[in-house]
């Protein structure tokens, strides 16, 4: 409550200082090509860049005074210093000096930013962050600003789940076919940086109510032979390598990044139910455990390549495969009263084997004219995707009195395909217009197919397993979106503009063959937006924008079929679900200082047909859940995020971001709607002592109203450490994750009718990930100066 008081403070501070940044264009030509170029504030990494085979380059960045550094293999470093940008500016030919030392002999020592700030989104290079050595992708999102994963792998933003996950920009299998659970077996050693884009303009996707997370992958485009490899070892077991290679040799690039791993992952979670049935209370004590062991590859190559410095043609090729064996222990005590008049004792096993392979084919050219700012680009890709699990259940009841409890025995089956198969052609031109102003417009298809073949038998007294009667069907799924849009921007001294409208058709076909049930989706929309910008000082500038948001139904949603492994806790889709559409406003400020930085922001969504999942329990103790379509949801809060560099030997980061979310979700039951007000807090500290780097990360999450019940606090603590070894070539990490093993989902769900006094109280904990420690070598190639001088002389004779 005391948050609560000081949030109209906050607001009133925040407000202060608000709004967003107007760029300007640096360009210029370094006399070696290929050249490391990068703007730094302090000691915080503003952007950079890499120039061309002939050393030109363009970058894009707020004005301000910059350091400017200029990096080549086998040549000094160059560094220009309090350079004041307030308007476009040409640097002209920058001459940087070759080295007197083998490139062996040279360690130059730069560490990338953690978080970079732009206007539309924020830039988080994970690989400066000691904690995600050996992590997941999942685990690394987990711990940035703004995002909270739950232990089943499910992504919110701002406290919204309806997240649309990129992989470098475009949807991909990586992401896994039900929106980010392929992320859990994603290595994190592969990703370079994550982009957090909370109101997107009209060329993203309308698809995401929240925003949108893109996750860019690692590649290397310099000339010659580059690459590192990484290797990972830890407990709970976790051994695993990946290896990022590329070679250029003029026009040609050749990269290719594999990871292969392998994991134990132990969880545990409890249940207590209480179940009124209007003459007698129920009650059920749940225990659960389980074991998730998996074994993954994952292979992405491809080749680039450069018709031009202005013209490349990249095409590319990814291949996962997911093995995983999960074993689940569950056992039920059921009273009848109170806890002292124990009813049954039952035991049950899931063991389930998952194999998912899956493959995605790029083709994408891009092309930049001579009109400065002038580009079109396309991308075709296909998605091909197939998961098979097979389960087998085995359950043993027994009585009070420890007899064996017949009806509470038994041996299950249940066998799932699900297959993807989707198309995406995009396109996209950008045209400047004048001396400021610019339209972009594109279009985009994309036609996805989606089976689930389903099936659960149950041994009978004489051996013979027998269908369990609704539990077999194929599901269908198919859809087609076609998209347009159209943007339009400018600038005028200190304010600048952007106007966009998109329009999206859906078409969505689902059946049930053996009951022949169809459930057609047609509808069109447009989605608007808008951003303006104005800038107080080079360093200090305010940003509005708005957004129409639309979240579909995923597959996971739609589908009927539920999960079996728990025998007391059902989930399952609606397939008569609608889409929720929301309108997102966005008041929003970036201000940079010579040591540190600090973005802020209030935001208000309005959501109508808010999509939640929600329990409901039989009079025996079965529960179900599944998602459903509320009246609407308004959500308003303010974020802030710092970046601080005290000292050379220290730096901090804090995040806090503190809403309300009124909730009303009285058209499924008059009891149903919350007001709630909470808040997510993350701080983590850099210490650099002698040559080892010490990293500290804690996080916290307040607990929250819902329409049913409530979600509990959570809390947890990561330490990390790393020392580069092996003249700077190598680094060394450890990472203890859930320092205290306190990462625990707790929540409480209850409903009782008022006319004759039936309902429940559920009460729940879970914990998917228990405390692990890693332990991580990097390795990186170098180009030796004669390799350099090479390149050089080739590309002089071409020239």
């Amino acid at each position: 409550m005391k948050i609560v008081r000081l949030l109209p403070i906050l607001l009133l501070l925040c407000v202060s200082s608000l709004f967003a940044q107007s760029k300007i264009k640096i360009q210029g030509e370094v006399n070696v090509p290929f050249s490391s170029i990068r703007l730094f504030k302090g000691a915080a990494l503003v952007t950079g860049t890499i120039g061309n085979e002939k050393g030109k380059f363009t970058m894009e960045v707020a004005p301000g005074v910059y350091d400017l550094l200029v990096e080549s293999i086998g040549y000094e470093a160059l560094k220009m210093t309090n350079q004041s940008f307030t308007s476009s500016t040409n640097l002209g030919i920058i001459t940087v000096k070759e080295s007197n030392q083998t490139l062996n002999e040279v360690v130059v020592k730069g560490q990338k930013a953690s978080m970079e700030l732009n206007l539309d989104k924020r830039i988080f290079n994970v690989g400066t962050d000691l904690a995600n050595k050996g992590a997941t992708a999942s685990e690394i999102l987990g711990n940035l600003p703004s995002i909270q994963v739950d232990p089943e792998g499910a992504i919110k933003l701002r406290g919204s789940d309806n997240v649309r996950i990129l992989i470098d920009g475009k949807p991909s299998t990586l992401a896994g076919i039900n929106g980010s659970s392929g992320l859990q077996s994603l290595q994190g050693n592969l990703i370079d940086k994550v982009e957090i884009i909370t109101n997107p303009s009209a060329r993203y996707e309308a698809e995401g109510m929240a925003g949108i997370i893109n996750i860019v992958l690692k590649k290397n485009q310099n000339q010659g032979f580059n690459g590192a490899i990484e290797t990972t070892t830890g407990y709970p077991e976790n051994f695993g390598g990946t290896a990022i290679v590329n070679y250029r040799k003029n026009k040609f690039n050749f990269f290719i990044n594999y990871g292969v791993f392998y994991r134990r992952t132990p969880g545990r979670g409890s249940i207590y139910q209480e179940v009124y049935t209007g003459k007698q209370t129920n009650i059920l004590e749940q225990r659960s455990q389980n074991n998730v062991t998996g074994l993954v590859n994952n292979v992405r190559g491809g080749a680039d390549y450069f018709f031009n410095d202005k013209t490349i043609l990249t095409a590319s090729y990814i291949f996962r495969r997911t093995d995983v064996q999960r074993i689940t222990d569950f056992n039920y005590l059921d009273y009848r009263g109170n806890v002292f008049n124990l009813y049954s004792d039952t035991y049950r096993q899931q063991d389930e084997k998952e194999a998912e392979p899956n493959g995605e084919y790029a083709l994408t050219f891009k092309k930049s004219f001579a009109k400065k700012g002038k580009e079109f680009s396309a991308d075709l890709r296909y998605l091909d995707y197939w998961e098979r699990s097979d389960q087998t259940y085995t359950q043993n009841g027994k009585k009070a009195d420890g007899s064996v409890f017949p009806e509470l025995s038994k041996v299950q089956k249940a066998l799932n395909d699900e297959f993807e198969r989707q198309w995406i052609l995009q396109a996209d031109y950008v045209n400047p217009i004048g001396k400021e102003a610019k339209i972009e417009m594109g279009v985009r298809t994309s036609f996805r197919n989606m089976i689930n073949d389903y099936i659960v038998t149950e041994q009978q007294p004489s051996g013979v397993f027998t269908v369990i009667p609704g539990l077999r069907n194929v599901f269908n799924y198919k859809e087609n979106i076609s998209a347009a849009y159209v943007i339009f921007g400018n600038k005028m001294k200190q304010f600048s503009y952007q106007f966009g409208l998109r329009a999206e058709t859906t078409d969505i076909q689902t059946e049930l063959e053996q009951t022949g049930e169809k459930n057609p989706r047609n509808y069109a929309n447009l989605f608007p937006s808008a951003h303006f910008t104005y800038t107080i000082t080079p360093d200090n500038s305010f940003q509005l924008s708005y957004s129409r948001r639309v979240r579909r139904p995923t597959y996971n949603d739609l589908s009927p079929f539920v999960t079996f492994s728990d025998n007391r806790n059902f989930f399952s889709g609606n397939p008569n679900l609608n889409p929720e559409f929301t309108n997102s406003f966005d008041l929003g400020n970036v201000r940079y200082f010579d040591k540190g930085s600090v973005s802020s922001s209030l935001y208000y969504r309005h959501t109508l047909g808010k999509i939640d999942r929600f329990r409901s329990v039989d009079t025996s103790g079965f529960a179900k859940t599944l998602p459903v379509n509320l009246s609407d949801q308004q959500s308003m809060g303010i974020e802030i995020a710092s970046s601080y560099t005290f000292t050379k030997a220290y730096k901090a980061d804090l995040s806090i971001n503190a809403f309300r979310a009124i909730t009303d979700a009285t058209n499924i039951n008059a009891a149903f709607k919350s007001d709630t007000y909470s808040w997510f807090v993350r701080h983590s500290s850099r210490i650099k002592l002698g040559a080892v780097d010490f990293q500290v990360r804690a996080n916290y999450e307040a607990p929250q109203q819902t329409p049913q019940g409530t979600r509990g606090y959570i809390a947890w603590a990561d330490f990390s450490a790393s020392k580069d070894i092996l003249q700077g070539n190598g680094t060394l990490s450890l990472s203890i994750l859930d320092l205290f093993s306190s990462r625990i989902n707790r929540y409480e769900s209850r409903f009782l009718e008022p006319t004759d006094g039936s309902g429940f109280y559920t009460r729940g904990e879970s914990q998917g990930r228990l405390t692990s420690l890693n332990l991580t070598f990097n390795y990186r190639f170098k180009t030796t100066k004669q390799a350099a001088k090479q390149r050089r002389s080739l590309m002089d004779e071409e020239n």
